[in-house]
């Protein structure tokens, strides 16, 4: 994959994230700065998801772990658990907000 692909592709999630979270959890602060996008809950905890450009990679990390996630096909799977990252976001965002949060 060339820089400028998985900068639209990564920077395509990002606004997803964005625009999932402002639609429908109005308790998740979401801010992006440069290549990091933090999801700020109500009880003070933070999913960070953020580009690791060098790696064509995108990293979360939730109060649980860090994960890192390569493409794979039109998914992004973690290299270590097999997580694909929707899932994972979903259910970390679900933790840390003690409410159901999805990223369909």
């Amino acid at each position: 994959m060339k820089d400028h692909e998985y900068h639209a592709l990564t920077d395509a999630f990002f606004q997803y994230v964005e625009d999932t979270v402002d639609a429908g959890y109005p308790d998740i602060d979401c801010e992006r700065a440069g290549g990091v996008l933090t999801l700020s809950f109500e009880n003070k905890t933070k999913v960070i998801i953020n580009k690791q450009e060098p790696l064509h990679q995108i990293w979360v990390a939730t109060r649980e772990n860090g994960f890192h996630f390569e493409l794979q096909g039109e998914s992004w799977i973690d290299n270590r658990f097999g997580h694909e990252l929707k899932t994972l976001l979903s259910k970390a965002c679900t933790t840390q907000a003690g409410e159901p949060v999805q990223f369909p």
